[in-house]
């Protein structure tokens, strides 16, 4: 998108925001490095996550996934802005955690196009300062070194096309299920020094709950005979020695069996927004092996992808906040 050429011109730049994934298998050592704040990875940590992408497909699909909601965000931005005073206001562009181009790379492409103020879209619809707060912070402090104002969407965990379309899947799901299945709702685990007053629980509680009630699950936050009983798990802690939150999805599924409160177990990846690593490996792979081994049925929800429904709401909390 470029911009107009009228001295009187506004341009709002949007800065969608994801984690990043290696582009090629030859790229993930520089991958993994980044992720560890520089750190080469052991010989043993690398072949692990080389098998992990391995067994996959060899790469994550997640660069694709991220382009394309961009693509949907940037297209309902498109429709909205026609309807005002500024129909081409809004400039778009991708800044990734851990891979090119980097957050600080994409404010500079705005920049660079005429952005006079920066949104941010972060592709997770939870905050935490240790995550969402990460990434808009280094957005925010990019814009500054130019003199431009950036103003982030912390959260959007209880918007309402998000939720319907994590229940939609849910009832979709449960209908090959046996009927006495628990439901786990997960999202990435963090180390617990972090979530010391940070909202991150909470919101993930809250959205779990609102998606339950609309799907019709009952047994809140427990594990119980109950029909359909749903609680929270987590998933793809880090791999280092500090405590991170738990249970891991892997644990509880464990429990599930060793109980025999139910017969089957459907996870709901409601903390991760496109299909890739955490979701198709660690889920698909781990958590579906695992169940059965167990003996339990297994599926999980549909993650949200570029979901016309929720790219558009995305677009309209980017739009309130452009105030164009």
């Amino acid at each position: 998108m470029t911009p107009n050429s009228s001295t009187d011109a506004l341009h709002i730049g949007i800065l969608v925001m994801a984690y990043g994934t290696p582009s090629s298998p030859e790229n993930i050592p520089e991958y993994y490095t980044h992720i560890r704040r520089g750190r080469p990875p052991t010989d043993e940590q690398l072949q692990d996550l080389i098998s992990r992408y391995a067994a996959i497909g060899g790469i994550s699909p997640l660069r694709e996934r991220t382009q394309a909601q961009l693509d949907a965000v940037e297209a309902a931005l498109k429709v909205l802005a026609g309807d005002s005073a500024h129909p081409d206001c809004f400039l778009v562009q991708l800044g990734q955690k851990h891979a090119a181009p980097f957050i600080e790379d994409g404010v500079a492409a705005l920049i660079q196009a005429g952005a006079q103020r920066i949104v941010g879209l972060v592709l997770a619809p939870h905050y935490s300062g240790f995550s969402v707060g990460q990434y808009q912070a280094r957005a925010s402090s990019a814009a500054e070194e130019f003199g431009v104002p950036f103003v982030g969407l912390d959260s959007w965990s209880l918007n309402e096309a998000y939720l319907t379309h994590q229940a939609n899947s849910v009832r979709e799901q449960l209908q090959g299920l046996p009927t006495n299945t628990h439901v786990f709702f997960t999202a990435h685990s963090l180390p617990e020094r972090v979530l010391l007053d940070d909202p991150y629980p909470e919101q993930l509680l809250a959205s779990a709950e609102a998606i339950a009630e609309r799907a019709g699950l009952t047994g809140s936050n427990q594990t119980s005979s109950s029909n359909r009983a749903w609680s929270i798990g987590w998933q793809s802690a880090g791999r280092t020695p500090e405590p991170w939150r738990g249970p891991d999805i892997l644990d509880c599924i464990k429990e599930v069996s060793a109980i025999g409160s139910a017969e089957g177990v459907l996870v709901v990846p409601q903390g991760f927004t496109a299909d890739h690593l955490e979701v198709l490996f660690d889920l698909d792979i781990e958590a579906a092996d695992l169940a059965a081994q167990l003996g339990l049925a297994f599926a999980r929800t549909e993650v949200v992808n570029a979901d016309s429904a929720v790219m558009a709401a995305l677009a309209s909390l980017l739009f309130d906040l452009a105030e164009i």
